[in-house]
């Protein structure tokens, strides 16, 4: 082996720098080295650099692997989710040789994504930066679920520039970018960036690895949102033992129905799933009441012998629930005196949280409303998410509904105060329920109650009023007096319009009262001329159309003049002699054309109610489209 070739085992050995292997040629060259010999040095160069690329990729690809192992080994042992994802990051620039090296996260909940994690990063703008969903390379990886890269990250047109972005990305200087998706099953959670300050051009080796390390680090996100889950369940789990030991200390549960009943309230079972369960276990037939006999009332949570039946109250804080009776076991011991007691205890708890629980959602529904009401600048985004959490229905149109109970006329003078507060109580009660059945909002309000209820197919806001008021009325045994305002289109979009509805829906309240209709519901539209002031909406051809729109259609399907001889008819004071001097027509024709009009409006339209409004309507349709002048002569 000639000292040339000893020269570039020793520089393999020492890991020498790829300019080192051209020495031994040029000495060579130099001391004046023949041809052959420089062809011999020349190949044997280009065998050395070829084992030294070999060494160097093997050496790269141990320190990946190595990387990769100890990720894997923080994961094992995660226990800071902080932790395992900055060393992530660090290893992933590392091994990538970049400047720079940050993770990002998106929030669901915001709606865009953030920052979670830098390394190399000087600048403050970018490392509280936020964008939003779609936006830079970073949304392209996310839209795609691909890695993206560019090698000049301001002249890149693939991607969307923000000002808020490219500010940041300057601000740090980044030229080139690598961006890989973190990715749970199908869903994009966030992205692995590798960042350079200079152009570059990244291999795709070095996309699969850092694709590598973002697949560990969703791992470690999903891993740590897991554990979470589980302390939480935990926790609750531990909470509701602590529960039932407490109850255990005062009353010793046998061990079987302590697991039966355990069973059910953990999967959410309700009062009937609890006497089945007893009636098994007691051999006999367990049922709830909603009324207690005397005896047991005062038995102070003891089972009481009623005839041939066993009856344990069901109550709470002094309040009487109701009562479990068991029937067809006259002879109890005392463990099953005690099942059955404590299955009464079960029971009563299973009422208080499900009583608990609609309280709470009535009073949420309320809170919303209210805000609808007093507050309509609210961000819209956050109305709607708490109108999904209720799961009301938000895109449907609207009506705003006044509720109150009436049991006088307007000057019926007024109830004791106690009297009155029950009656709210109850009403807001009642209309919390249904606003819960309809995917509505119901709260408490001037002395009595407002609804916010989406229409269903074909109804109309009358016609809702008319339900509420009966619905209302038959829950309390009570006429419920119900007012209701035009239909407003999306209302979590257009909060504005909500209060203006509700003041509308309570002119139709009280127009309601005054008019002696207490008990009833209707909207503005119901109340005729009167309701044409009172709406906000002054809908005057609708007012037209719903008085004498038959009549003007009739006109102008057949050609007629009954439109006109009423006008005349009226102008008269409705006498069908002067009528006809008017219109210059026979008194016949001025019969046939009123008569005709009857049958089109109903007999009572010559009653003075119905006439005020018919004239009003006449006027107001002259005024939009006068009558064509002339008799046409025909009825």
């Amino acid at each position: 082996m000639s000292h040339e070739h000893v020269s570039y085992l020793e520089l393999l050995a020492r890991g020498a720098a790829t300019e080192a292997y051209d020495r031994p040629v040029l000495l060579a060259r130099a001391s004046g080295a023949g041809p052959e010999e420089l062809a011999g040095l020349e190949e044997a160069k280009q065998l050395a650099l070829r084992v030294r690329a070999e060494l160097e990729g093997r050496r790269r690809r141990e320190a990946e692997l190595s990387a990769l192992f100890a990720t894997a080994h923080d994961l094992a042992g995660l226990r800071d989710l902080d932790a395992v994802l900055r060393a992530i990051v660090q290893r992933a620039r590392a091994l990538l040789g970049t400047e720079v090296a940050y993770l990002s996260l998106n929030d669901p909940a915001a709606g865009d994504t953030y920052m979670r994690v830098t390394e190399g990063s000087v600048s403050a703008r970018f490392q509280q930066l936020r964008l939003g969903m779609g936006e830079g390379l970073g949304g392209l990886v996310a839209q795609t679920a691909r890695p993206y890269v560019t090698d000049d990250y301001f002249h890149d047109e693939r991607f969307q520039h923000t000002r808020t972005i490219d500010t940041a990305v300057r601000d740090e200087g980044l030229v080139a970018i690598l961006g890989v998706p973190l990715t749970l099953g199908s869903q994009v959670i966030g992205v692995l960036f590798a960042a350079d300050r200079r152009a570059r051009v990244f291999g795709r080796e070095q996309v699969a690895l850092l694709g590598s390390f973002a697949a560990h680090a969703a791992v470690a996100i999903d891993t740590a949102n897991l554990l979470a889950e589980t302390r939480s369940a935990l926790a609750e789990l531990e909470r509701a033992n602590d529960i039932i030991r407490e109850h255990s200390a005062v009353i010793e549960r046998a061990s079987e129905v302590h697991d039966r009943l355990s069973e059910l309230v953990l999967r959410g079972g309700g009062v009937q799933d609890v006497a089945d369960a007893v009636s098994e276990v007691l051999g006999g037939a367990v049922e709830f009441t909603e009324t207690t006999a005397g005896p047991a009332r005062h038995a102070g949570g003891h089972a009481v012998r009623d005839g041939d039946d066993w009856v344990a109250a069901v109550s709470a804080g002094g309040e009487h629930l109701g009562a479990l009776v068991l029937r067809g076991r006259p002879d109890l011991d005392p463990v099953d005196l005690r099942t059955l007691e404590r299955a009464a205890l079960v029971t009563s708890l299973l009422l208080l949280a499900r009583r608990s629980a609609g309280e709470a959602e009535q009073r949420v529904r309320g809170e919303l409303l209210d805000d609808l009401l007093d507050a309509p600048d609210r961000d819209r985004r956050l109305l709607r998410e708490r109108a999904a959490r209720l799961r009301a229905d938000s895109d449907a149109p609207h009506v705003v509904l006044a509720a109150r109970i009436d049991r006088a006329g307007p000057d019926g003078g007024s109830e004791p105060p106690g009297r009155e507060s029950a009656d709210r109580q109850r009403l807001w009660s009642a209309a919390s329920h249904l606003a819960a059945t309809r995917r509505g909002l119901a709260s408490a309000r001037d002395g009595g109650t407002v609804l916010l209820l989406p229409l269903g197919p074909g109804e109309d806001a009358a016609e809702l009023a008319r339900q509420t008021a009966a619905q209302l009325g038959g829950a309390l045994r009570e006429p419920v007096t119900v007012g209701a305002s035009a239909p407003v289109r999306a209302p979590l979009d257009h909060p504005d319009q909500v209060a203006g509805a509700y003041q509308e829906a309570r002119r139709c309240l009280d127009a309601l009262r005054l008019l002696h209709r207490a008990g009833e519901g209707a909207a503005a539209e119901d109340l005729g001329f009167l309701g044409l002031l009172l709406a906000d909406s002054r809908d005057i051809g609708g007012f037209v159309e719903r008085t004498i729109g038959q009549v003007v259609a009739y006109d102008g399907r057949r050609g007629t003049d009954l439109v006109r001889t009423l006008d005349a008819y009226f102008a008269s004071g409705m006498s069908p002699a002067r009528t006809k001097d008017d219109l210059h027509v026979h008194v016949n024709t001025v019969a046939q054309r009123l008569e005709r009009v009857g049958r089109l409006l109903g007999p009572d339209w010559q009653s003075p109610p119905r006439a005020l409004e018919i004239q009003l309507a006449l006027r107001l349709h002259a005024l939009a489209a006068p009558a064509p002048a002339g008799d046409r002569g025909r009825p």
